[in-house]
């Protein structure tokens, strides 16, 4: 199943340590070859001006009420990515890009 910009999967996101993985739900934000640039998805509540609440998560796939973490950012082969939930809404996905355009910037 190809992977697209705006779906959420279910990743199998490495440790930096190396010492084993944690399968969690991430949102594909764009591909690069063969990785794909994800946001981490997380059930805590929004805490700095970079997470995003997702008013639709349930009908995304997502189990939780789920936050959006533009701050916590990976590149991922894509063949960690090992199990597609579903689809951002448009109302979500208009958030999130209102929100990367306001606050992710380089801090240099």
């Amino acid at each position: 199943m190809p992977i697209q910009p705006g779906e959420f999967w279910v990743a199998d996101i490495p440790f930096t340590s190396g010492s084993g993985s944690k399968k969690r739900p991430v949102l594909v934000l764009w591909l690069d070859g063969l990785e794909a640039v994800v946001a981490a998805v997380t059930s805590v509540a929004p805490r700095s001006t970079t997470d995003v609440s997702l008013a639709d998560w349930s009908d995304s796939g997502l189990r939780l009420p789920s936050t959006l973490r533009l701050s916590r950012l990976d590149c991922l082969e894509q063949a960690l990515l090992i199990h597609k939930l579903g689809m951002i809404s448009a109302a979500d996905a208009q958030q999130v890009k209102a929100v990367w355009s306001t606050h992710i910037k380089p801090a240099f």
